[in-house]
């Protein structure tokens, strides 16, 4: 591609300044050829920048687009949300850790309390005080564990569903890559036009100054 600029910058500079050089008299030719060549110089530039641009545009769309549609690709995503599923069954599972956090919160409580009430050291009115305050904390992370299990189990009952639906979120999947090569493939044709009106543009420009 670059050697293919390189080519058309060289051979129509040439045309030009050949043209230039044959049509014009011999002694306006620098106060009248100078000026259109330069300007004919500077769109060659201008479109060797587009045309570098557009290779590279080119390169970025083609792996964009074989990343959309690669079935391995796709295959791996599909088993990484398996992989995170399987991972958050674990913990919130019946005999989990999540499950056995609000039982060991609640034991605890509950031991408290019985320990206070066969408690010596105090006065009738701090154990009182104390006793309360724990058979409250029991009442209240007795709610909370029920709270926690409740959200534990309903989460439970979702990632199973999610396991069942795999096959079809990988569809799901699929179709989202497929639009996204559609916008890829849509973008990289505008591309492709602009560098081509850039071209007509530049073709319109090669004749002889003045004409």
């Amino acid at each position: 591609m670059r050697r293919f600029i390189s080519l058309i910058s060289s051979s129509l500079v040439s045309a030009v300044l050949l043209i230039g050089s044959s049509t014009l008299p011999a002694v306006s030719a620098e106060t009248d050829a100078v000026t259109p060549v330069e300007e004919f110089s500077r769109q060659i530039d201008q479109l060797k920048n587009t045309f570098t641009e557009l290779e590279k545009k080119i390169e970025d769309g083609a792996k964009s687009i074989d990343g959309m549609t690669d079935v391995e690709k796709a295959r791996q995503e599909i088993e990484g949300l398996r992989a995170i599923v399987g991972q958050l069954l674990g913990p919130v599972s019946d005999n989990g850790a999540v499950a056995q956090l609000g039982a060991k919160a609640l034991r605890h409580a509950r031991e408290k309390l019985k320990t206070l009430e066969q408690e010596t050291r105090f006065t009738r009115e701090e154990q009182q005080y104390l006793t309360g305050e724990w058979r409250k904390l029991v009442e209240e992370t007795e709610r909370a564990a029920d709270d926690l299990g409740s959200a534990r189990g309903e989460f439970v009952r979702l990632l199973r569903i999610l396991q069942t639906r795999e096959d079809f979120i990988d569809e799901l999947m699929q179709i989202r890559r497929a639009n996204e090569a559609v916008k890829a493939i849509r973008q990289l044709a505008d591309d492709i036009r602009a560098a081509s009106d850039a071209l007509k543009t530049l073709i319109r420009a090669i004749k002889p100054p003045g004409a």
